[in-house]
C-alpha cells in the first residue's frame, strides 16, 4: 500500500544550486511526505541546517540501504536534482536501482526517461515498483491551444521572473502565496515546472516538456481553470529561466500570453554572468530588466534579492540601496520575508473587485 513517504536522492549536489528541486522540497510540499535525503557529504546532518539554518527534522543519509534502515514505510524515492539538460547523473543510477530493489517508486523529474531504460523497467516490474517520469510530454489530445479566454479573468495576475536561472523564482512565488493566505487575500500559483508538480501543485503545466506550439495555450488553460475554480484574488506564474538568458531565454510568454501585468522581478546583486558563465554575457542591470518588462506593458511592482555570497548585513544594505533607487518594496524572501508586498497585493485585489 503506497504512502506518500519519500525519500529525496541528491546525488552529493545537496548543497549547490543542481540541487534546487530538493531545495524545493524541503522547504515545502503537499503531495509527498519527505522523510530523508541521500547525500553522502552531508550525511548524518538535518536537511535544513544543511539548506539555510532551520531545523526541518529530515535526516541525510549516506546511501538508500541507510535510509531505510533507520526509516519505515517510504513509499517513494525522488531524482531531486535540477541538472544542465535534464540529464541524469549516472552515478544517481546506483542509489535508483537500490530504490527499485526495496520496493521504492522512484519519481523522476529530469529528461532523460526512467522508462526508457528496459533494466530499470524490469526491475521495477519484479519489485512491485512504479516509475514516474514527471517531463513526458502529454499526448497530444491533452494539449490546448491559446484561445484569447485569458482576457475573461478580472483578478490581477503576477508574473514572478528572474534575471538569471536558479534564483529562487518558485520558492518566491510559493512564500507570496503563503503569506497571502495567512493574510485574508486567496492567492492561488500557477505551477510551470517539475518541482512546483512534485511540491503539489494543481493548476499548472511543465513548460520546457510542452511542445512549443502549445506554451501559450498550456499557461491559459492552466490560469483560466484556475481562476474559475478557486475564485482566486491573485494569480500568481512561477517563471522560468530569465528574458535574456541565452541558454533559453523564457518569460515574454508570461507578460503577453499570461497578461501578468504585474511581475515580482527576482535578481542576485552579486551574480555577474549568467549561470555564473562568462561566455554568456553579463547580466543587465535592475533597470534595464525592468524597462525591457515594461517594454512588454507590465509593470515590475516589487524587487526579490537572492542573497547568494552576501552576509546578512551585505544583504540589508541591498535591500535599502535598491529600495531608493527603484521605490519599490524591495524582498529578502528567505531572510526576512516577503510581507512588503502584501499592502501591494491588497491594493489590486480591491481595484479589481471594483471593476
Amino acid at each position: 500500500m503506497l504512502n506518500n513517504r519519500a525519500l529525496l536522492l541528491t546525488d552529493g549536489l545537496l548543497s549547490t544550486t543542481d540541487a534546487k528541486t530538493a531545495h524545493g522540497l524541503i522547504r515545502g510540499t503537499e503531495r509527498y511526505t519527505i522523510v530523508g535525503v541521500v547525500d553522502a557529504p552531508t550525511a548524518g546532518q538535518d536537511a535544513g541546517m544543511v539548506l539555510d539554518g532551520k531545523h526541518r527534522n529530515i535526516p541525510i543519509f549516506a546511501s538508500v540501504a541507510d535510509a531505510l534502515a533507520h526509516l519505515e514505510s517510504v513509499s517513494f524515492a525522488l531524482v531531486a536534482v535540477a541538472t544542465s539538460g535534464g540529464v541524469l547523473p549516472p552515478t544517481m543510477l546506483t542509489a535508483i536501482r537500490h530504490g527499485l530493489q526495496n520496493g521504492l517508486s522512484i519519481v523522476n523529474g529530469l529528461h532523460e526517461f526512467l522508462n526508457e531504460k528496459p533494466d530499470l523497467v524490469e526491475l521495477a516490474r519484479q519489485h512491485g515498483a512504479k516509475l514516474i517520469d514527471v517531463r513526458q510530454p502529454k499526448p497530444r489530445h491533452e494539449l490546448h491551444f491559446w484561445t484569447g479566454e485569458i482576457h475573461s479573468i478580472t483578478a490581477p495576475i503576477i508574473a514572478v521572473l528572474g534575471t538569471d536561472c536558479a534564483l529562487g523564482k518558485r520558492t518566491t512565488t510559493r512564500l507570496i502565496r503563503e503569506a497571502c493566505k495567512r493574510n485574508g487575500i486567496n492567492a492561488q500559483m500557477i505551477y510551470t515546472g517539475q518541482t512546483g508538480w512534485l511540491q503539489g501543485g494543481k493548476y499548472g503545466f511543465i513548460f520546457d516538456s510542452t511542445l512549443n506550439d502549445f506554451v501559450s495555450g498550456e499557461l491559459e488553460h492552466a490560469l483560466v481553470s484556475c481562476w474559475r475554480e478557486t475564485g482566486a484574488d491573485v494569480l500568481l506564474i512561477e517563471g522560468q529561466a530569465s528574458l535574456r538568458n541565452p541558454s533559453g531565454p523564457c518569460g515574454s510568454e508570461f507578460l503577453v500570453s499570461g497578461n501578468a501585468r504585474h511581475v515580482v522581478l527576482v535578481h542576485a546583486p552579486k551574480r555577474t554572468y549568467y549561470d555564473h558563465i562568462p561566455a554568456w554575457g553579463e547580466i543587465p542591470s535592475v533597470e534595464s530588466e525592468i524597462a525591457l518588462i515594461k517594454a512588454y506593458g507590465s509593470t515590475v511592482i516589487a524587487l526579490a534579492i537572492n542573497t547568494e555570497d552576501c552576509s546578512h548585513d551585505e544583504a540589508l544594505a541591498f535591500q535599502q540601496a535598491y529600495a531608493e533607487r527603484l521605490g519599490i518594496p524591495v524582498l529578502l524572501p528567505l531572510t526576512e520575508g516577503v510581507a512588503p508586498i502584501l499592502p501591494i497585493l491588497q491594493t489590486l485585489t480591491v481595484s479589481s473587485h471594483a471593476h
